[in-house]
């Protein structure tokens, strides 16, 4: 499968982004999904993920209460709605999959085969 993120850009500390994550192929929903950063400087650490068919979610203590997982599993998309943005979420934003069973979820980077080229979101102080 191949990902593509987009979304990313420059916003203001408190404000909002929603990145996008489009799949190829047919069998996205094969896929457990999350989303990774990595800043300069720093290893790339998880965000969030979404099982196969979205019914369970898991986030990094960092991001949890402003930032939602979702997928659109008809549209090949996973999603990243990032709200009240921290100067510490600057980074480049990566989306991955994972072949798996129904309601699992992964928050290691190597359970993870498939990447996307990332987006960079800047927020700004």
């Amino acid at each position: 499968v191949q990902l593509q993120a987009s979304g990313g850009g420059l916003v203001q500390a408190g404000g909002s982004l929603r990145l996008s994550c489009a799949a190829s192929g047919r069998t996205f929903s094969s896929y457990a999904m999350g989303w990774f950063r990595q800043a300069p400087g720093k290893e790339r650490e998880f965000v969030a993920a979404i099982s196969r068919g979205g019914t369970s979610t898991y986030y990094a203590d960092s991001v949890k209460g402003r930032f939602t997982i979702a997928r659109d599993n008809a549209k090949n998309t996973v999603y990243l709605q990032m709200n009240r943005v921290k100067s510490e979420d600057t980074a480049v934003y990566y989306c991955a999959a994972a072949p798996t069973i129904a309601g699992v979820v992964f928050t290691t980077p190597g359970r993870y085969d498939y990447w996307g080229h990332g987006t960079q979101v800047t927020v700004s102080s």
